[in-house]
């Protein structure tokens, strides 16, 4: 399974935001977390239900999103 396939949007979930698959823990809310300086550990210990590949498919979407082109009208 590729870790972004860990990462869900269903319109019935959390509103449509992405989520992780099977829970209801928004990406936005792991993203969060370790901006605040959690740590995987305390993250995981924190939040049983999931898993250190939850985590880097968090990282990883974040990333995807942040890499698209932004185009300027001139």
């Amino acid at each position: 399974m590729s870790l972004l396939e860990r990462i869900a949007v269903d319109p019935e979930v959390v509103h449509g935001r992405p989520a992780i698959r099977g829970t209801r823990m928004r990406v936005t809310d792991v993203l969060s977390l370790l901006a605040a300086g959690a740590s995987e550990t305390e993250i995981l210990v924190d939040y049983p239900y999931l898993t250190a590949e939850d985590i880097r498919a968090c990282l990883e979407y974040a990333a995807a999103q942040a890499d698209h082109a932004i185009v300027i009208a001139s």
